[in-house]
């Protein structure tokens, strides 16, 4: 609890003080019996109350979160230039009054939805983009009043500041900057844009009147029925392309995989067929060599032939009968007729 309440608290139970004294002594004089010092109690309760009464109209605690606008008979402008800062103050009691402002951040909504900004009901901004379509606009408008302005603020707006500058500045300033762009730069392409643009002109047109922007938030944008339905329509057109690009893609990459694959087949048939061709060379050239081998041996020794052909035959054939063309018979040598 505040000094102040204390003190104010105080006053009221010194005034009943003073009330119930004069009831007291009003009542003791009826009956005819005189109260003791009755007088000088109730002078002393009065005093008292007078006191803390006067001490309590003059005493004033401004909150960290709040400056004070000191309104003064005594000044020749009817207000002290200085706001009043934080602490236990002292204004002239009864010539002087404090309006109490605060600076902590405040924030204000305007939303299609029933009950999420200040307005009750629907409070979107409704727009037009440069192509002329309508959208609704949903946005909050955090700032704060300046500490250093507080003064100017109480001359320009005093409490009125969050609907008449607020709010009209925001809508007035979002309708324009909406104007600049097509509907799909507004939704896409230039959103980031668009609320840097925003918060641009907030900032100057809040700096003007002694506030300032902390940040401004676009939160939604709504299309009106008939112009959602032709995007979700051209959405649906805009997949389906994608998927018949998707599909020809897929089987672009099958025939390439397919060509791929023969030309391997063909690739690996090239290479066996080599092979085979590689490998016949050589058995016909190892052929050959044995063939001259051969020759040369069976030119060096004549016998030889006769020797393989006899070691070919059985063991039991003594001779050999020529055909019925050849009338003699061939001697096997080393062997008796």
């Amino acid at each position: 609890m505040r000094i102040t309440d204390l003190i104010a608290g105080l006053s009221a139970i010194l005034w009943v003080g003073v009330m119930a004294s004069i009831v007291m002594v009003t009542f003791q004089a009826a009956r005819g019996t005189k109260l003791k010092n009755g007088r000088s109690i109730i002078i002393a309760v009065l005093a008292a109350a007078l006191v803390v009464t006067t001490l309590s109209a003059g005493l004033v605690f401004i909150e960290p979160q709040e400056r004070g606008v000191v309104i003064s008979a005594l000044a020749p402008k009817g207000y002290r230039e200085e706001a009043m800062t934080p602490g236990l103050r002292w204004i002239v009691p009864f010539v002087e009054r404090v309006v109490r402002y605060p600076i902590s951040r405040q924030t204000y909504t305007m939303s299609i939805v029933a009950g999420e900004g200040q307005v009750q009901g629907d409070d979107s901004i409704t727009a037009r983009t440069a192509n002329g379509q309508e959208i609704f606009v949903d946005s909050s408008v955090i700032y704060q009043v300046d500490p250093d302005q507080v003064v100017k603020v109480h001359i320009l707006w005093q409490d009125r500041y969050p609907n008449e500058l607020i709010r009209a500045q925001s809508r007035g300033i979002i309708r324009d900057a909406v104007s600049q762009y097509g509907v799909e730069e507004v939704v896409a392409d230039k959103r980031f844009e668009l609320v840097k643009y925003i918060n641009t002109k907030m900032t100057e047109k809040l700096k003007e009147n002694g506030l300032i922007l902390v940040d401004f938030v676009l939160r939604n944008i709504t299309f009106s029925p008939e112009y959602a339905a032709s995007v979700e329509q051209k959405q649906i057109s805009e997949q389906q392309v994608q998927q018949a690009v998707f599909i020809v893609q897929q089987r672009k990459q099958e025939a390439l995989q397919v060509v791929e694959t023969a030309k391997g087949q063909a690739d690996s048939a090239v290479i066996a067929a080599e092979g085979a061709a590689k490998a016949r060379l050589i058995q016909a050239q190892a052929e050959a060599d044995a063939l001259k081998l051969i020759q040369d041996a069976i030119a060096n020794n004549p016998e030889l032939l006769t020797y393989q052909y006899i070691s070919k035959l059985a063991p039991n054939i003594n001779t050999m009968l020529l055909p019925s063309n050849a009338p003699f018979v061939f001697t096997i040598p080393g062997v008796t007729p």
